[in-house]
């Protein structure tokens, strides 16, 4: 007996998307490393088309080889690793001073409303003045030394940061505030014990992406009043137009920011390997 229900294929089973094609998916070590590394390759392959084939001129993008001999030269007699060091201890004095005040004052900005009244509408008043139009009273006050150095890569640093850290704190869960008021703890306590440590990762990652705003604050701070450093090199190379020594430099800024970014990230993951385990 024939049946008067239409008969109806069954679904087809969906092709589940490779994980570091879906949202929120990971993606293998080995995968990453490749694609990484073929995009870079593009990029440089994509530099030497444009030199070594004559469509743009050198004085506007020299080629790979003319950027790696000037930084071989700069190498070879010093300037390079004398620029360097004292950038990178403009970088760790400034961003240090900045992180340390910033941490305490953005916990306490986002664990209490009398904090968050009292700091935040100052605060968000001054972050939204440019470090370049501070650079003129910064000169006046403290001169050309290395204090004006690091108070224009603090004064660029610590008001945003300080407002990230804050919003992460915000972020803690109350369920875990109220545990602790359950088992008698101060509010202080609290703070120390519960809400500090659960907002660790967010800090840690809150800084180690202001650091790479800090860099920019630095070149800026040395392209007046300095005699060495990144930012002191590029403008004296824009100068006379050297742009080997332009380009040569902005590829170490990205080595080394690329490296330290890393170390960070892969520090952090260590030692806050119970936030990975629950993302």
């Amino acid at each position: 007996m024939s049946s008067d229900v239409p008969l109806t294929p069954a679904p087809r089973a969906r092709r589940r998307r490779p994980a570091a094609l879906r949202i929120g998916g990971g993606i293998h070590p080995g995968l990453y490393l490749a694609i990484s590394v073929t995009v870079f390759a593009g990029i440089i392959a994509a530099w030497c088309i444009a030199t070594y084939g004559g469509m743009v001129d050198a004085i506007f993008l020299p080629s790979p080889g003319d950027v790696l001999g000037r930084l071989g030269e700069l190498a070879s007699d010093g300037t390079l690793w004398d620029d360097a060091k004292a950038s990178i201890v403009r970088i760790v004095v400034g961003f240090a001073v900045a992180t340390a005040m910033a941490v305490p004052l953005g916990v306490l900005m986002g664990s209490f409303g009398a904090g968050d009244a009292a700091f935040t509408p100052a605060i968000e008043f001054l972050r939204y003045i440019p470090p370049a139009a501070i650079v003129p009273l910064a000169i006046l006050w403290v001169g050309f030394d290395e204090t004006y150095k690091y108070f224009v890569i603090w004064f660029g640093t610590f008001f945003f940061e300080t407002l990230l850290i804050m919003d992460v704190v915000r972020r803690v869960q109350m369920e875990l505030v109220d545990i602790g008021r359950t088992l008698g703890h101060s509010e202080l306590a609290i703070v120390r014990r519960i809400v500090l440590p659960a907002a660790a990762p967010g800090i840690w990652d809150a800084a180690r992406a202001m650091l790479g705003w800090a860099w920019s604050w630095l070149i800026l701070a040395e392209l007046v009043g300095a005699a060495e450093g990144f930012g002191y090199r590029i403008a004296r190379a824009r100068q006379f137009f050297q742009s080997d020594t332009i380009f040569g430099y902005l590829l170490v800024l990205g080595l080394i920011g690329l490296t330290i970014d890393q170390v960070l990230r892969f520090t952090g993951r260590r030692l806050f390997r119970w936030a990975e385990e629950r993302r």
